[in-house]
């Protein structure tokens, strides 16, 4: 009988645990907030029946990155609309203007002499495809020459190669490794030489007469049968994949640690052999998108309250940080309002922007095409820095927003709010994210700024920003605050103003990109 209790206590508790467990943290939560009945719905809704899982796999799993121009990025659109819809939320595709259509395929790359062992690598964004062939050719190593005629020269060695045109990193150990295991005067004797290879590979490049950009087209143009680069994002495994820039020949980042084996066996004169088979299509001109959604206010219709994240990523991986939890974050805010403050005073957007990773484009055209919302906005709340929680918010430069923004963050719970450093008036934001196409005009865009979770190195336009990457603990904390600076902006019996600081240079509105990748 002993056995059987426990068994059934067991069976039991694991049956509750999840309930029991959610509710001790919305008890938590609501310990240090006030009775405010929409609050706490919020609260205990998102820590016991949060969708932002389901909405990640369907996402980044389903659907995958979201590349300006892709079928996918349509995609994407589409199902955000959906979603909306699923949940009586008023939601659209606007078009803000038109991009080179490209879908990428699979892709082959193999060493197969001295020996045989297939590659890591990954196709650029917008390389041309190889159709149905595979080609196989030596790999060489781009040459330190003395000048652009000494380069003009060498040139024609290029025919029917695969070119490597990035340095050989000393080392595939982060730098936190090193300080971690290393003597100090090992660490100081390595930085220093990747300080000298690096300053030797930019006079390297600099030398041939060409840029970073343009030297890739100058080898195709010579009959290179491809490019190789290892753009490396200084962490183990991980490499950034942005956009290629020939139009004939595949360009294709290599692993660091495959990139190194290739660039060691080629310069001990081992001659090494590659195989690559890229598909890729080139799809036209197709138009680009911005998801908008709307709960319309009841009291102040025209006064608007915004939620921001941009839609679009790079496609090395599946955009999973950068900036599918920024989007994920302002769904499931959305939802939580429409479910639990369906009738707001004011009007509550939401905007999922198309390239922003090529200029912030698709916020920069709404801008320009609605300054009937921008004029009467509110505030902007904005996030995309990776997946952490967020801890970071600055008043943009505007005299007003410490007044404004520290009411509304009184309402957020203690155990959210307690982790937030404020930085009033703040310096307005330039770029980096959409916010920044609000500031520009004099609106009140705000970025919540997230813990880092080694953003920049490991999942910041990489390979491996992935579903795995996402804490969705900190996901949820995101959901519950942006949702409620909203309730309480929407509430606010003031509307807003947002004077600039004086002696602040304020940055100038930057036209939106409304046809990208084209020819002129």
């Amino acid at each position: 009988m002993k056995h059987i209790y426990h068994y059934t206590c067991n069976n039991l508790w694991n049956k509750a645990r999840p309930f029991v467990l959610g509710m001790l943290l919305c008890s938590g939560i609501a310990s240090a907030q006030s009775t405010n009945p929409v609050i706490n719905s919020i609260m205990t809704e998102e820590t016991t029946n949060s969708q932002l899982e389901k909405l990640a796999h369907e996402l980044f799993d389903g659907i995958g990155p979201r590349l300006v121009g892709t079928p996918q990025m349509k995609q994407a659109n589409d199902w955000a609309v959906a979603k909306y819809k699923s949940w009586d939320i008023q939601a659209k595709n606007e078009k803000w203007g038109e991009w080179r259509g490209w879908e990428r395929g699979i892709s082959h790359i193999d060493m197969v002499s001295p020996r045989a062992k297939s590659l890591e690598g990954t196709q650029l964004a917008w390389s041309p495809g190889m159709d149905k062939k595979t080609t196989t050719a030596e790999v060489i190593i781009l040459p330190d020459v003395a000048d652009s005629v000494a380069f003009q020269q060498w040139l024609p060695n290029v025919k029917g190669k695969f070119v490597m045109i990035s340095m050989l990193q000393p080392t595939g150990r982060p730098d936190y490794n090193w300080q971690e295991f290393a003597l100090k005067e090992s660490f100081d004797k390595m930085k220093a030489e990747r300080t000298a290879q690096t300053d030797a590979w930019k006079k390297r490049i600099s030398k041939t007469g060409f840029t970073n950009k343009t030297l890739p087209v100058a080898l195709e143009n010579a009959g290179a049968a491809g490019i190789l680069t290892n753009n490396w994002s200084a962490g183990f495994g991980v490499d950034k994949i942005f956009a290629a820039y020939t139009k004939i020949v595949p360009t294709v980042d290599i692993a660091l640690e495959d990139y190194g084996m290739l660039y060691r066996l080629s310069e001990s004169g081992n001659k090494p052999v590659i195989s690559i088979h890229c598909e890729s299509k080139e799809l036209g001109v197709v138009p680009t998108f911005n998801t908008i959604a709307e709960i319309k206010g009841t009291e102040k219709p025209n006064e608007y309250v915004m939620l921001s994240a941009h839609f679009d990523s790079w496609d090395g991986g599946t955009g999973a940080t950068d900036n599918g939890t920024g989007t994920l974050t302002m769904m499931e805010a959305m939802r939580l309002l429409k479910k639990f403050y369906p009738h707001p005073k004011r009007t509550i957007l939401v905007g999922h922007w198309g390239s922003e990773e090529e200029g912030l484009n698709g916020s920069r055209a709404f801008v320009e095409d609605h300054p009937e919302i921008v004029s009467n906005l509110q505030a902007l709340f904005n996030q995309d820095n990776g997946t952490g929680r967020v801890v970071n918010l600055t008043g943009q430069g505007f005299v007003e927003a410490k007044d404004y923004l520290s009411r509304w963050l009184a309402a957020v719970p203690d155990t959210i709010k307690n982790r937030i450093k404020t930085v009033f008036p703040g310096q307005p934001g330039g770029g980096g994210s959409d916010f920044a196409s609000f500031v520009a005009v004099g609106a009140p865009g705000f970025s919540l700024g997230s813990l880092n979770w080694s953003y920049g190195s490991y999942t910041w336009h990489t390979n491996r920003d992935t579903y795995d990457k996402v804490v969705f603990d900190d996901l949820k904390n995101n959901a519950i605050l942006a949702a409620i600076m909203a309730y309480m902006a929407s509430e606010d019996p003031q509307k807003t103003v947002n004077t600039k600081t004086e002696g602040i240079k304020w940055p100038a509105q930057v036209k939106a990109t409304r046809r990208g990748g084209l020819d002129k």
